[in-house]
């Protein structure tokens, strides 16, 4: 009986041992799905990153595509757009809308259309088969690949190229609040200082930042109206005080 009573004992043991095992083994199974699950809410991406440094706001659209919206600024209920900024200069306040009243030639959705002349247009932006090019003075032959393969294009005075800080038509020692689209790590951003500065410490401050290429954007007053998403909510640069702006970049999650 003893012997029995040994073995009985034995079985239940090795059976009480084997629901710890299987509990155990189930609680860890739940540990790591909460952890996995809570690692998903930890790594989501919002659209937009933000980061500050030496009197600049550095904004990263984490995009999918990039084009220039001409004619109407896009709109904050379409969710698939995560920034806006004007881009090239616009010639006159009009009330109505022409392609002729962009300065420089440019690439809207896929189709080249003429702007008007402008001296400060020393380069420009283009965005095609998912890659962008920042050029300098001889740039036609480019707009016309953005064309063909249902790109972006603008025109603008060129900031920085290849790490260096180039001659403008616009004065160093203007002052304003200034922006540009710049390229920074091989990562392209939206670069705007905090304050009023002249022209020339703008440069320099992107120089001292290691932005490879910059690109000026439109600004002024009304002009620096612009606006991001920031997952559900609107974020909004400046005040828009008119609606002359003729052409936005725009950058689409």
């Amino acid at each position: 009986m003893k012997s029995c009573y040994y073995v009985l004992s034995f079985v239940l043991c090795l059976i009480s041992c084997s629901s710890c095992s299987i509990e155990s083994q189930k609680q860890v199974e739940i540990a790591n799905n909460v952890d996995s699950i809570d690692s998903k809410k930890q790594t989501k991406i919002n659209s937009i990153e933000i980061r500050r440094s030496n009197g600049l706001r550095m904004i990263y659209p984490h995009f999918t595509k990039i084009d220039l919206v001409c004619g109407k600024m896009p709109l904050k209920n379409d969710s698939s757009v995560i920034f806006v900024a004007a881009a090239a200069y616009t010639g006159r306040c009009l009330s109505e809308f022409n392609h002729s009243n962009i300065a420089g030639d440019h690439v809207s959705s896929g189709r080249r259309y003429r702007g008007y002349r402008c001296e400060s247009n020393t380069g420009a932006f283009v965005f095609y088969k998912e890659k962008w090019k920042f050029l300098y003075r001889n740039y036609s032959s480019e707009l016309d690949s953005a064309q063909n393969y249902d790109g972006m294009a603008f025109a603008q005075e060129l900031i920085i190229y290849n790490s260096e800080i180039l001659q403008t038509v616009r004065e160093n020692e203007s002052r304003n609040i200034f922006r540009a689209l710049c390229e920074l790590s091989d990562t392209l951003c939206i670069i705007e200082s905090d304050t009023t500065t002249t022209f020339g410490e703008f440069k320099v401050s992107l120089k001292k930042a290691n932005v490879t290429n910059a690109i000026y954007l439109d600004m002024g007053r009304g002009w620096n109206y612009a606006w991001y998403r920031d997952n559900d909510s609107i974020i909004e640069l400046h005040t828009k005080s008119h609606d002359y702006c003729t052409n936005w970049i725009t950058f689409y999650k």
